[in-house]
């Protein structure tokens, strides 16, 4: 049984008992002429059976009502008692405040990634996100994956990613990417689609099975679109092709763990003194131990193994390549408020 149906029956229990107390106020109000405060003290020790003396002695209408009231606040008490026990039996006050703990975790969430689907891919996207230090959210609709998720601590939505309620709860509007792998294209089309247009600014990756959705996922607002059978694909030839390459590139990690990092940094979010000066009057490999392999121009363009005369302007990007110790140094060095590598 879940949560919602655990607080659904725990309202009905309250409801049952304020209305038998509610009932009794009024009965003894209308039937012996008590004041609000008497007929309250008369409930209150009739529902709970503890046997006090009574404010005065009842007619027999009273008595009758008095009667009445105790057969139905046994049956009351007894299903509260039921209740009560069935849920902590079944660990459903646990779940209950798991899942008060998970919704303040989510509320709190902001530039966040979302990850639709805790499949093969959705769980590898979350073991990178975790490795880097990235906050993020999971949608999954599946309550088993959920409940183990609960309890890993992992912020998890119970529902349909392609609702835009679900996709509001997960805070879509406050997020700062989304990630997509559900296991058909039409489902993750439509929460592209959806999350587009709940986010303009947000990027959007979304997973695709087949090459023809890809340009369907563009036209759809997706920043990304990856399709890991072509992707692994691609790996194993290369293994033959050029091995000894391919494991050089395997060695480079951006989770921030291995013992060679790549690393991307925002000239945007950099102090505004290190904007538009050279890389040879920054100096970067002789501060930090960097290297500078590539740079991101504003119009998108990529130039691998830069100038050292090419100026940080803004809305670029450099690509930086270092062990941990100088990825370290590189986010001091600019400022940069990321998780220190170890």
């Amino acid at each position: 049984m879940n949560t919602q149906s655990f607080y659904n029956r725990l309202r009905i229990t309250l409801a049952f008992l304020i209305g038998g107390v509610v009932i009794g106020v009024v009965g003894f109000m209308w039937i012996e002429g008590f004041s609000f405060v008497d007929a309250l003290y008369m409930t209150i020790i009739t529902v709970s059976t503890v046997g006090f003396a009574e404010v005065q002695t009842l007619s027999q209408n009273g008595r009758i009502f008095t009667i009445f009231l105790i057969i139905t606040s046994f049956g009351t008490f007894a299903f509260a008692v039921t209740v009560l026990s069935q849920s902590l039996l079944n660990g459903e006050v646990r779940r209950a405040l798991i899942d008060r703990q998970v919704s303040k975790k989510v509320n709190k969430l902001k530039d966040h990634v979302i990850v639709c689907g805790y499949g093969r891919n959705g769980r590898q996207s979350i073991r990178k996100l975790r490795a880097y230090g990235k906050e993020f959210l999971v949608i999954e609709r599946d309550e088993e994956r959920v409940e183990r998720l609960k309890k890993e601590g992992i912020p998890v939505i119970s529902g349909d990613s392609t609702q835009d309620g679900v996709l509001e709860q997960a805070g879509v509007e406050r997020a700062s990417a989304l990630i997509t792998t559900l296991p058909s294209d039409a489902e993750n089309l439509f929460v592209v689609l959806s999350a587009r247009e709940l986010n303009r600014s947000m990027t959007v990756i979304a997973r695709a099975s087949s090459e023809n959705s890809e340009r369907k996922f563009k036209a759809a607002g997706a920043n990304n679109v990856i399709m890991p059978d072509k992707v692994g694909g691609a790996h194993m030839a290369s293994l033959v092709v050029t091995p000894d390459v391919v494991e050089f590139l395997d060695h480079i990690s951006v989770e921030g763990s291995a013992a060679i990092n790549l690393e991307e940094v925002a000239v945007d979010e950099i102090p505004e003194q290190y904007q538009m000066k050279s890389l040879i009057e920054l100096g970067i490999r002789n501060v930090t131990g960097c290297n500078v392999i590539g740079f991101k121009t504003p119009e998108g363009d990529y130039v691998i193994n830069p100038d050292a005369n090419t100026k940080l302007v803004p809305h670029s990007k450099l690509f930086v390549l270092g062990i941990p110790e100088q990825i370290t140094q590189l986010n001091n060095f600019f400022r940069l408020d990321k998780n220190e590598y170890s």
